[in-house]
């Protein structure tokens, strides 16, 4: 975070909305990729305003202007996965991928391996979704992962080994199990 963003934050949480402005429009793009991993392209631009509401009200508490990136992050990842818990519960939408509308298996997609990625993450648990996507997309590191997350580094690595094995498992076209 630089100098400029700092003193926007700082600005921001003394109730100047253009201040405000300026950061959501530099950190949107960022934010929806993430929403959009956790929840999906319908309710990814909700979660992420959902979350922006959140931070408004919530910005003259942050102590420390520099933590605003992770802060932010943490703030929209958990609206994101409340959206996401709202929906049918995981172990009701679970199929075996081949059995995934639009998503060709390895051995069917003709010889060229293509495969459905969205479709395949949304597979996932959530949080394991927005683990992979911090990881992957963001190149955050566990420490970072869980500061924005709010969790222990420690369960980073429990969550992206998690859903690895569960990727591993819906490629090789095994019945999926519990995540």
């Amino acid at each position: 975070m630089n100098d400029g963003e700092e003193a926007a934050v700082a600005r921001a949480a003394a109730g100047d909305q253009a201040a405000f402005g300026a950061l959501v429009e530099a950190h949107w793009g960022r934010l929806l990729r993430l929403a959009r991993s956790v929840v999906g392209d319908a309710d990814a631009a909700d979660a992420v305003q959902d979350g922006l509401l959140v931070a408004w009200r919530g910005l003259p508490a942050l102590r420390q202007p520099a933590a605003f990136p992770a802060w932010l992050t943490r703030v929209v990842t958990r609206r994101a996965l409340a959206r996401a818990r709202r929906r049918a519960p995981w172990w009701r939408r679970l199929r075996p991928l081949a059995e995934a509308e639009g998503v060709a298996a390895p051995e069917e997609a003709g010889g060229n391996g293509e495969i459905d990625v969205a479709r395949l993450l949304a597979a996932l648990a959530p949080r394991q979704r927005a683990v992979m996507h911090l990881t992957v997309v963001e190149g955050m590191s566990d420490g970072e992962i869980g500061r924005a997350l709010g969790i222990a580094a420690a369960s980073v690595r429990s969550h992206r080994r998690r859903a690895r094995h569960r990727l591993l498992t819906l490629l090789q076209g095994e019945t999926p199990h519990a995540p």
